[in-house]
């Protein structure tokens, strides 16, 4: 028999709302289960996303909030996550057993977009997640030093396929593994997309949650070969505030929206300048641009990220932020940009279907 006290439990679990997917618990069938029939109180969740990390916090404060109903004597929130593949372009096929491929991307370079993917992959790895990360700057890979894979070189154990370096609990493919790092790259176009696919392809990835691709910037031959070869879950765009980044931001933006490829929001790198001597924090390439671009556009903003030396420090020496401080100011910004990124991913599956249309006849 269900009782007062059960049911107000129940509608406040129901109606808790998620900040990262930004919806309630209920409506994001997040619930799996809910035991009120004790003052001892149980609760079961389960997130699209990875959260071996926020599942914490998210139990903590949904346990605050039943411990103020009358009735409640204790309460024990368990969350749990799963994170399901999503629609992905045209009638294109999975590749292997990846879940989901979300592209980083920036209209223009100097950026960090590259930067910015390697601590997005890391973080998501950090929450549990099982990560690959593919560089798909043939012209100027970086990965492998950012990452600390200087000098590794993947293994064929037949002559057919590769097994991709690991670093930090994920696996990074990148052509710089196959060439020496001062080498340049002179292909052409095609030469170049016939290699990425190659690089994708014939890496043996496993299975994985998702597979971060390091886009090359612009709106060239390898992006309209992933758009149209590559099964894409979404694509993140990475911006300064800048007025000119943010001009070539939007040409990336609505490249993809025109190939069918959901934006699942944007990220304003360098959005503030902090001093390395004093702490004074400046908008040094203006402010609000990414926000302006996001309502303009009507997609998320992921993130705003600072400019700090640290982070290029981190990067330089192969050890990136979300692995050398994971639970600084730095490392903290890069978590919650990767969980917002991958919440975004999973509202996709949670958003209503369609109407189907009404049918009317009339006699004529």
């Amino acid at each position: 028999m269900t009782t007062q006290h059960d049911m107000a439990v129940r509608h406040l679990v129901d109606t808790f709302r998620e900040p990262y997917l930004g919806m309630e618990l209920g409506l994001a069938k997040a619930v799996v289960g809910v035991d009120a029939s004790q003052p001892d109180v149980k609760v079961q969740l389960r997130l699209g996303f990875p959260a071996k990390r926020y599942g914490v916090e998210l139990a903590q404060s949904l346990s605050e909030q039943i411990r103020s109903l009358d009735g409640v004597r204790s309460v024990d929130v368990q969350v749990d996550w799963r994170v399901e593949s999503q629609a992905v372009q045209g009638n294109l096929r999975p590749v292997q057993s990846i879940r989901n491929i979300v592209a980083v991307a920036s209209g223009k370079g100097g950026v960090g977009k590259s930067t910015t993917a390697a601590n997005l992959a890391l973080a998501l790895a950090l929450e549990g997640a099982a990560v690959g990360l593919l560089d798909a700057d043939i012209y100027g890979p970086s990965q492998p030093r950012m990452m600390g894979l200087g000098g590794q070189r993947p293994v064929s154990p037949d002559q057919k396929s590769m097994l991709a370096p690991e670093a930090y609990g994920i696996k990074v493919m990148s052509i710089g593994f196959l060439i020496d790092e001062e080498q340049p790259m002179v292909w052409r176009g095609p030469m170049v997309t016939q290699a990425l696919i190659q690089l994708l392809e014939t890496t043996r990835w496993g299975e994985l949650d998702y597979l971060i691709v390091d886009m090359p910037p612009g709106t060239g031959d390898i992006q309209l070969t992933l758009s149209q070869r590559v099964p894409v879950s979404g694509a993140v765009i990475v911006t300064t505030p800048q007025d000119i980044a943010l001009l070539d931001a939007r040409k990336g933006l609505r490249m993809f929206q025109k190939v069918e490829v959901p934006v699942l929001g944007i990220i304003e790198n360098m959005s503030t300048h902090i001093c390395s001597n004093c702490g004074h924090e400046e908008h040094i390439f203006g402010a609000g641009g990414g926000r302006r671009m996001a309502e303009q556009y009507g997609v998320d903003l992921l993130g705003e990220l600072p400019l700090d030396i640290r982070i290029r420090e981190q990067m330089d020496g192969g050890k990136p932020t979300v692995v050398a401080d994971p639970d600084g100011s730095l490392g903290r910004a890069y978590l919650d940009l990767a969980r917002r990124t991958a919440a975004q991913l999973a509202r996709r599956s949670l958003a209503p279907s369609p109407a189907f249309p009404s049918i009317q006849v009339e006699d004529t």
